[in-house]
């Protein structure tokens, strides 16, 4: 009897100083209200031109990708899901361009951005050339953001994947032609015209 008092009386004394207990006050905010803050999105944006030092945004073919032309770039990861959503403006009009996350970021040639964002690397591959295995250089294991514009330029496209980033991808690469998929070709999309640096 003596020993049940007791424990009774441990447990009352652990109670009232708060042992195991959080107050909701003592937490952060969304942890409090049973809601877990997702991370901030990542954000490129920039104004097409011809490349200089420190330029984020660079046409490589003026012809397909004017001066003042512009393009968004947001990448949202949540749990284990990525979604990648482009946005361009003042491209020609009613055209399909290619549009991929690189790995490094852009420079005076187009071959600065290095290749293509792979989830799954393909072995076989280096930076020249490239991926074009389909078990690697397609829309699951990459974020192709192909768009076509409306007669006024602009466009919007939107990539969504069952995974994360390791690395964010470094740039955001505009192709003169539309993304292919056979074997031996696939993830090629003609020649690279601009580049959007990503997360610099």
């Amino acid at each position: 009897m003596r020993r049940t008092a007791a424990l009774v009386l441990a447990a009352t004394a652990l109670v009232a100083a708060g042992c195991g207990r959080t107050d909701p006050a003592d937490r952060p905010e969304s942890v409090a209200s049973g809601a877990l803050e997702a991370p901030r999105p990542i954000v490129a944006q920039g104004t097409f031109s011809r490349y200089s030092p420190g330029n984020k945004a660079i046409s490589y073919d003026s012809s397909l990708v004017p001066a003042g032309a512009e393009a968004h770039l947001v990448v949202a990861q949540i749990v284990d899901t990525t979604t990648v959503t482009l946005s361009v403006s003042k491209l020609l009009p009613n055209r399909t361009y290619g549009a991929h996350l690189h790995t490094k970021p852009c420079g005076a040639a187009g071959d600065a951005a290095g290749p293509h964002y792979q989830h799954r690397m393909d072995p076989a591959a280096s930076a020249s050339p490239p991926s074009v295995n389909p078990a690697y250089a397609n829309a699951q294991n990459e974020v192709w953001l192909d768009v076509t514009t409306d007669s006024q330029g602009d466009g919007t496209s939107k990539s969504t994947q069952m995974w994360v980033f390791s690395e964010t991808p470094k740039s955001l690469v505009l192709h003169a032609d539309k993304t292919q998929t056979m074997a031996g070709r696939a993830g090629t999309a003609g020649k690279r015209i601009a580049c959007l640096t990503v997360g610099a």
